[in-house]
């Protein structure tokens, strides 16, 4: 039977396996050392966590000095950004599985190792085709972090510390998005856009080395999968057969399209539509992730462990869903004229209410799956990619002159985010049976 959402909280940290009376067959000493690392673990996994944003964002800045520098269409110099994306959310279905066979160590080391040669490589590339290339093989590599950085949490914790520990995470993989086009900016500064890449090649080093000597194998050899790749998609389609596990999956891709929609749009909206300038447009962005990460704090310093999980999250998608349609409304002009500011406190409860819904979805779908948290998190990891990439160019489907498509894509995805949360994973239902004490 899977397991439910309960306070049991696991080892924040497992040195290498050894025998004895400690959790996991550890000794106990090595158990208690281990606790004491807790803060350099949650350090390594925001680090995992925050590489492919940084990998993404820090070269934003540089995309019209690489289109002159390599004589190619703005066209073609997007897709260097396309394959990167489609990198990371099929890496996640490939990494995912080798972790629950391997063991989380290995794998994510593999994927350092080829993340640091691919960007490498990309710092030197000298045509568009090859820098597209190694994008690709970048974004393959870089998908071991995010998949692997969960996959950890799930052996490390269970119930609400899993939950909070999520919301950790958020604190520091959400402040990369936000430091990181500031970071390839300064980059451009003292040198071109090839710096970007060897500067992502040192952080890729350094995160390694530290990935090598202080984050140990979480997962078991008793615990691991021993079947290859026909194994491996019977464990996917189980998964998927699980309506609790699929209905939190689906959700939290649905809410990550909202997300989607909103960074693909806002740059557009806020700046052509309501006139704001780019300094203005950094600011709001920058005061929409503030609020992103802050109210993930709340959720796992303050709510989790008061209140039912479920009930988090339904709140937030319920936050979600009547920010989006005010969005809607205000777009349409029901309200009459709006200007910048009311669009602006829309989008900011909007990203808000992120807070509550990301690490509890994450949270309650890998509580079910113990015996597979890698090709858990692997299809959890994909699946957002591709809701949200699917998604997202649809917010310009009406041209340039409204901002009506964001809030239509945002509303119907967080309408379908609540159906699939109501309609699959029924928390009715388990609150009643938890109320009954099974």
């Amino acid at each position: 039977m899977p397991e439910s959402g309960g306070g049991r909280a696991q080892r924040e940290h497992i040195p290498p396996s050894g025998t004895g009376p400690g959790t996991h067959g550890l000794p106990a000493p090595a158990a208690k050392a281990a606790r004491r690392t807790g803060l350099l673990v949650t350090l390594v996994l925001g680090g995992l966590t925050a590489l492919p944003p940084l990998s993404m964002d820090m070269y934003l800045p540089a995309l019209p000095a690489v289109t002159d520098s390599l004589s190619a269409p703005a066209a073609t110099i997007q897709l260097t950004l396309t394959a990167c994306l489609a990198g990371m959310a099929l890496g996640q279905l490939v990494v995912g599985p080798m972790s629950d066979r391997w063991g989380r160590r290995t794998p994510l080391l593999l994927g350092m190792v080829v993340y640091v040669l691919a960007t490498a490589i990309c710092a030197l590339a000298p045509t568009a085709g090859l820098l597209i290339g190694f994008r690709l093989l970048q974004g393959l590599a870089g998908a071991a972090g995010i998949v692997i950085a969960r996959a950890v949490v799930r052996d490390l914790y269970d119930g609400v510390e899993m939950a909070r520990f999520f919301s950790t995470l958020m604190l520091i993989s959400g402040a990369a998005p936000i430091i990181a086009p500031l970071i390839g900016g300064q980059v451009l500064r003292v040198t071109d856009w090839r710096g970007i890449f060897v500067v992502l090649t040192v952080v890729g080093i350094v995160l390694t080395l530290v990935v090598w000597k202080w984050l140990h194998e979480t997962l078991p050899p008793a615990a691991r999968h021993t079947g290859g790749v026909t194994d491996a998609l019977r464990t996917m389609r189980g998964l998927l057969a699980d309506r609790v596990f699929t209905g939190y999956m689906v959700a939290g891709g649905l809410a990550f399209a909202v997300l989607f929609a909103y960074i693909s749009a806002s740059p557009f909206v806020v700046q052509e539509i309501y006139g704001a300038s780019p300094q203005t447009f950094s600011l709001l962005f920058g005061l929409n992730s503030i609020g992103l990460i802050a109210v993930g704090q709340i959720n796992g310093k303050l709510l989790v462990g008061r209140f039912r999980l479920d009930k988090v999250l339904g709140f937030g998608l319920a936050v979600i869903v009547l920010a989006a349609v005010a969005l809607l409304l205000m777009t349409t002009g029901v309200f009459g004229e709006v200007g910048l500011v009311p669009v602006a406190a829309g989008l900011f409860v909007l990203m808000s209410a992120m807070g509550l819904a990301m690490p509890n979805t994450n949270a309650q779908a890998l509580m079910r799956t113990k015996h597979a948290a890698g090709s858990a998190s692997a299809l959890l990891g994909t699946s957002s990619f591709l809701i949200g990439a699917v998604a997202s160019p649809l917010v310009g489907i009406a041209g340039e002159d409204t901002a009506v498509p964001m809030a239509v894509v945002q509303v119907s995805c967080a309408v379908a985010a609540v159906a699939c949360f109501l309609l699959l994973c029924r928390p009715w239902q388990r609150a009643g049976r938890e109320a009954d004490g099974l």
